[in-house]
């Protein structure tokens, strides 16, 4: 008999790889991958825990699920993923009717885990966060043209606000050959666009070959057959070097598109959360890269309501992001999390005022993105068709990285297909989305 295994995985996109390696470990040791919880034999949850809403989130999902398992809709319950790694042996104590807790470094032991919690058997276990799989076959739950593509994982940074460094472990990165080798089998599967991920993409090479190599590697990837957009995440601006923009601006292949989370302007709140910068120094880095990379779009993450952020910070902050004018912005408020530096410093910040914050922030990043909505009217940009709706196609240019972005809306009795390019014109906006016609 062939049990069925479903998975649902929350958080970033790393944890999403990780998912999907597990995934296909499972389905070539007998099980069958199943698409609804109703349809399952044993359920995994592959969880995040990175700040209060996601360790909710992750725990509300587990409660959710458990429902399921009383009901004796499914038969078995695996929590992994990172809040199972950061908390550990509590998650199996305060909810019984869960069978298997494991540590990230446990995915490359999914098969019997799961093996052993359909037959009863309980299981713990937490091995060294250096044992999380970086490579290995997948089976990709994103769309048949676009996929994820971690280089490294864990992280040295050491930020004060951020579990990350507890949870993940220390940096580690694959070599650029086994890097390549996957980008290949992705083009051969038909994936058109590549999204290099990790803790920070920017550091890589230093571990394995004492200097960044991210342009290097980049070099290669651009020279793969049937890879048509590769696009970068989680850029830390320390790292961001003349070599890097250069190769974007050079190749075609590499989107126009950085995400760079800067998570303050502030040289005294960016200090007290261990990181570098000020608002001239990333005010320069900024400059120097729309300088140097045509019709850049720069995506950031701001963090408000940090430890002792005053009304003249936060207001420096918002005078920023007026400044620059982010082509796309995420805002989220300070989340004081046990074991980091900052969950024990003096001056924490009212909630209502972090929420505040971050509602100015936001309202400021809507008037500059509809300003810049309203000047896109007219271009044509290369889009990649992601899905359709009735009589609408949903598209994405450079411009924008899918599940985080925006679109473009395609209206048209034209039949497009998914995940092919077309030619847009952009005719008109509606708040974060363009609206276009095919020319």
């Amino acid at each position: 008999m062939k049990f069925k295994v479903g998975m649902i995985s929350l958080g970033c996109p790393k944890n999403q790889v990780d998912g999907e390696i597990m995934l296909k470990k499972l389905n070539n040791n007998g099980f069958d991958i199943a698409v609804s919880i109703e349809d399952s034999d044993i359920m995994i949850i592959n969880t995040c825990g990175f700040i209060e809403d996601a360790k909710r989130e992750a725990i509300e999902t587990i409660l959710e699920v458990v429902q399921y398992k009383e009901a004796g809709l499914i038969s078995a319950i695996v929590v992994t993923g990172c809040l199972a790694e950061r908390y550990q042996d509590e998650i199996i104590k305060e909810i019984p009717e869960v069978d298997a807790v494991i540590g990230i470094g446990a995915d490359r032991d999914i098969v019997k885990v799961c093996q052993k919690a359909l037959v009863g058997i309980r299981t713990s276990f937490y091995p060294k966060k250096e044992y999380l799989l970086l490579d290995g076959e997948r089976m990709l739950s994103t769309p048949s043209h676009w996929a994820y593509l971690k280089i490294s994982d864990g992280c040295d940074n050491k930020c004060s606000y951020c579990a990350i460094p507890g949870i993940r472990g220390n940096y580690i990165e694959r070599p650029i050959e086994s890097i390549i080798d996957e980008a290949k089998k992705l083009a051969s599967d038909g994936i058109k666009e590549i999204i290099l991920i990790a803790q920070d993409t920017t550091k890589y090479g230093l571990k394995l070959y004492g200097e960044y190599k991210l342009a290097a590697l980049l070099r290669q990837l651009v020279a793969i057959d049937g890879i048509e957009w590769i696009r970068l995440f989680y850029c830390y601006p320390d790292r961001v070097t003349d070599e890097l923009i250069e190769v974007i601006a050079q190749e075609e292949k590499i989107c126009s598109y950085i995400d760079m989370p800067l998570q303050h302007c502030n040289q005294d709140i960016l200090l007290s959360m261990n990181r570098n910068g000020s608002y001239h120094s990333l005010k320069d880095l900024i400059t120097k890269m729309k300088n140097k990379i045509p019709d850049l779009s720069l995506r950031t993450t701001f963090m408000v309501g940090f430890p002792n952020e005053s009304e003249e910070q936060f207001e420096e902050l918002c005078q920023f992001v007026k400044e620059i004018k982010f082509d796309k912005m995420g805002c989220f408020a300070y989340s004081p999390e046990e074991d980091t530096p900052a969950y024990s410093f003096d001056n924490q910040i009212d909630e209502n005022i972090k929420k505040r914050r971050a509602e100015v922030l936001m309202d400021i990043q809507y008037s500059i993105t509809e300003t810049a909505n309203k000047n896109r009217v007219g271009n044509v940009y290369k889009v990649i068709i992601d899905e359709k709706s009735e009589t609408q196609y949903i598209g994405r240019s450079y411009l924008d990285a899918p599940e985080i972005d925006s679109g473009i809306i395609i209206n048209t009795n034209q039949e497009l297909l998914i995940g092919e390019f077309y030619n847009v014109k952009i005719t008109d906006y509606d708040g974060y989305d363009l609206i276009g016609e095919i020319v």
